[in-house]
């Protein structure tokens, strides 16, 4: 089983490449299929949940050429099958994005209930709220979502609940729908804007994404485009804690700084330095961290996706820190592991109060998911000794060459397979 085995105590210092946006990836390679021309998609992460994506997609007759690592050519002219209940598509959350996009070009989809991280409940209620208003038939039989209509009508939707994939897939749905589909309520998050501006280079006509209110005027088919994904600001804000948390110095290159405000906000809180520039912001941890509250919220507020990462720095930090999860109940499960490494958190209903301590030191810790994984491996760059992480499939979901990058800034982390390697590695750091 694969594993990171990581010594800590080595500041990050360095430059690092961020790599494009899995969740807007996920978005946009489902999107991919509303058009019979071909679709030419650059700066794709080559991580575990869009090979997951293109493998489903595969399997229902689209035609995926990879032309590099981060770019693939789409064509769905010959789609011979809309049932998409492949077992990988259970593993990933975004599966759902092709009901959206199918139900808009074929008026039929039907996908097997996602998986992904288990991070808490996602219910799909809004979507088949979504579906629905658009004049779709949607029942769940067999562990399949099953949405059909003879035609698909523009309608006023208003979202209880500020929800991303709902947002998205009505997006979608909406833009081969007849007539225009107001979506109020509608998530913010620079994905959302991202599959937007992608729907429109291929002819829809979508206004006020990014805003809480999209205005989708229907069209009746879509044409071939050539588009590039945006920068990872999960990817690009775990790199900036992991400064933070090491007491490094570390420019992450390839970001857009506007996505990233709620995050750099936070470091500037605690006593991080923060430089933007165009594309660019470095970090720089010169002294002791300071406590602080954060509460997570949707775009614009302190993204969910970062919060096992702030709760690693907090747990090193002077004082006391408390942090509110208000989007996933369960996403504090990690904690259990990072106390293994000495940290002092008390998890009540969806707070953590942590009070900081002045080191962690090294232990066998599981990924419990996606991003916590990420997070806990943050701490083990930081800690006293050795850790081992296992469970690292969560963490390359969604992070691209995650040891690799790390290792270029000067971290002591590797890949291991076997009891041998681990024990390999352990001699060579000392």
């Amino acid at each position: 089983m694969e594993q990171y085995a990581i010594k800590g105590g080595n500041p990050l210092v360095g430059e690092v490449e961020i790599g494009g946006a899995k969740n807007a990836a996920l978005a946009i390679l489902a999107a991919a299929t509303m058009t019979d021309e071909t679709v030419l998609i650059e700066n794709l992460p080559d991580v575990r949940d869009t090979k997951v994506l293109i493998q489903a997609m595969e399997s229902i007759g689209v035609i995926v050429n990879r032309i590099d690592r981060h770019t693939v050519k789409i064509n769905a002219a010959h789609i011979h099958d809309l049932t998409i209940e492949d077992d990988y598509i259970k593993k990933i959350r975004a599966s759902y994005y092709l009901l959206g996009a199918l139900l808009g070009k074929y008026r039929k989809a039907e996908v097997s209930l996602p998986g992904g991280c288990n991070i808490g409940l996602r219910p799909i209620d809004q979507h088949i709220k979504g579906f629905r208003a658009l004049g779709a038939n949607v029942r769940i039989e067999h562990g399949l979502i099953i949405t059909e209509t003879e035609e698909l009508r523009g309608n006023h939707i208003y979202l209880d609940v500020v929800s991303v994939g709902a947002t998205i897939n009505v997006m979608m749905a909406a833009a081969m729908a007849t007539g225009k589909t107001t979506i109020e309520n509608a998530a913010k998050e620079p994905h959302v804007v991202d599959l937007a501006n992608f729907l429109n280079s291929m002819g829809a006509d979508i206004k006020g994404a990014g805003t809480d209110v999209i205005r989708i005027k229907g069209v009746p088919k879509l044409h071939g485009s050539e588009y590039t994904i945006i920068p990872d600001q999960i990817e690009a804000g775990t790199f900036m804690f992991a400064a933070a948390v090491t007491k490094g110095d570390v420019t992450v290159k390839n970001v857009i700084p506007k996505h990233l405000e709620s995050i750099s906000a936070k470091l500037l809180e605690i006593g991080c330095e923060v430089e933007e520039s165009d594309d660019a912001v470095r970090v720089v941890a010169a002294k002791p961290l300071g406590h602080t509250h954060v509460k997570t919220l949707p775009y614009p507020g302190f993204p969910t996706d970062m919060q096992p990462q702030i709760v690693v720095a907090l747990g090193l930090s002077t004082g006391t820190s408390i942090v509110t999860e208000s989007i996933f109940e369960n996403r504090f499960k990690y904690v259990d592991e990072l106390t293994r490494m000495g940290a002092n958190i008390k998890v009540e209903g969806n707070t953590a109060i942590i009070d900081g301590v002045e080191r962690y030191t090294g232990a066998g810790i599981t990924a419990p998911d996606l991003r916590a994984g990420a997070a806990l491996v943050i701490a083990g760059l930081a800690a006293e000794g050795v850790s081992v992480v296992d469970d690292i499939k969560f963490i390359e979901r969604g992070y691209e060459d995650f040891h690799i990058k790390l290792q270029s800034l000067g971290a002591q982390i590797d890949k291991v397979n076997t009891e041998r390697e681990l024990q390999k590695f352990k001699l060579k750091v000392g």
